[in-house]
């Protein structure tokens, strides 16, 4: 009963037309439960594949979860074939159609037959509520095995996980407890990384591991243990983390799942801060960044994205003089774009990012990648030189944390 495998069904996913983040978010929440997957099986929307993979699955496996196929169209044979394996014929659901029937009266839609067919289920299984769409989760049991088939729709299946079967697996699965530590950092290469907790790898417990799973320039440090005391390993866990902030405080930025911008966003309203922006080679997205987090209009006041050179000189009042003579990708083009976002909103912080994001564009002196980023605030300007590498969306989203996290350790180090 304790083995676990995740069945995704959908040709989307195996032509790679959509990504699977439905396993990965499974796979999480299960282990933070104590409770390890031990396969993940993609098949096509084929009544054969979907059979052969059940029959593979419950022949390791005490718990099937099944994600895809629920949908009203044609194509989602899934409950169909699933009601065939467990010899069910399907019949109308009242809840779900009463469920169906209000989610398309609040969003002023007429139900047909498509609709309709979304309250027929299996009669031998188990239906599980789905308040966020109109697929209801469906529960079997056979041998004392688990099989349970949600939608495909990521927040579907998230609601009738943390609804329904979360809860149900925590109490009839008991497994070794599992934590896991997170510390966010920033501002180094994995490489160096390594190289300067070299001896802290060494010297950790054996019952520890720590994994290395780097992004976008941000570096996420994983520490995992697992055991039957729960209290004793997550202090232990704290141990761990207590000495990391001791060899690399320099670049860690937070804990845990915390972004960049969740973390400026709480420096600037904890100390009454304002932030405006102007971006050339990121086109908006360091505001995007800082708009995603809740309670942004507090703190954020707005962003000039000066694409053209014209937007720099009319607008910012960046001195066109200052672009002939160092370029629009300089120092001294981010310090005055900086400058005039910051006299322009009237902030106490404000950010400037020009470089080349690429694939042409660039020069020996100024290859494809670089970025110059620049903070000004009463404290004075500072500015800072990047080069990050040839891929154009690469270089965006790197170009944007690295503001970030220039802003941020501007701003701590007062």
């Amino acid at each position: 009963m304790n083995s676990v495998e995740i069945i995704t069904i959908g040709d989307e996913i195996l032509i790679g037309q959509t990504v699977d983040t439905n396993s990965a978010w499974m796979g999480l929440e299960l282990n933070l439960l104590g409770i390890r997957v031990n396969r993940i099986t993609s098949i096509s929307d084929s009544r054969n594949e979907i059979i052969s993979a059940l029959d593979e699955s419950l022949s390791r496996a005490g718990v099937v979860l099944i994600t895809g196929g629920l949908g009203p169209t044609s194509d989602d044979i899934t409950k169909e074939t699933l009601a065939e394996y467990f010899g069910a014929s399907l019949v109308p659901d009242s809840g779900v159609l009463a469920d169906v029937t209000e989610r398309l009266r609040k969003r002023n839609l007429q139900m047909n037959d498509n609709n309709r067919r979304q309250a027929m289920v299996p009669d031998n299984c188990k239906v599980l509520r789905n308040l966020t769409g109109t697929a209801p989760g469906m529960l079997f049991e056979k041998q004392d095995k688990i099989i349970v088939s949600m939608p495909g729709v990521p927040h579907e299946m998230k609601h009738i996980m943390k609804e329904h079967v979360l809860p149900m697996l925590a109490e009839k699965l008991t497994g070794t407890v599992i934590v896991h530590k997170n510390i966010m950092t920033y501002g180094v290469a994995e490489a160096m990384l390594a190289e300067r907790l070299e001896t802290f790898e060494k010297e950790l417990p054996s019952d520890i591991r720590l994994a290395y799973l780097p992004g976008y320039g941000v570096i996420k440090l994983r520490l995992t243990v697992s055991g039957s005391d729960e209290k004793k390993i997550r202090s232990s866990v704290r141990e761990q983390v207590d000495k990391l902030y001791k060899i690399i405080p320099d670049v860690i930025y937070g804990e845990d799942e915390v972004m960049l911008e969740e973390v400026i966003g709480k420096i600037l309203n904890d100390n009454n801060l304002t932030l405006s922006t102007a971006e050339s080679c990121t086109g908006g997205r360091i505001a995007s960044l800082i708009t995603s987090v809740p309670g942004s209009s507090g703190w954020f006041m707005g962003s000039v994205v000066a694409y053209d050179n014209s937007i720099k000189t009319g607008l910012l009042g960046v001195n066109p003089e200052t672009i002939r003579l160092f370029g629009a990708v300089s120092s001294e083009t981010a310090g005055e774009m900086a400058k005039g976002v910051r006299r322009l909103m009237g902030t106490d912080y404000a950010v400037s990012v020009t470089g080349i994001a690429g694939p042409a564009g660039g020069t020996a002196e100024k290859p494809v990648g670089t970025v110059w980023i620049a903070i000004d605030s009463e404290r004075g300007l500072i500015t800072e030189r990047h080069t990050f590498g040839d891929d154009r969306l690469t270089n965006i989203t790197r170009s944007s944390y690295g503001a970030l996290n220039l802003l941020r350790k501007q701003i701590i180090s007062g």
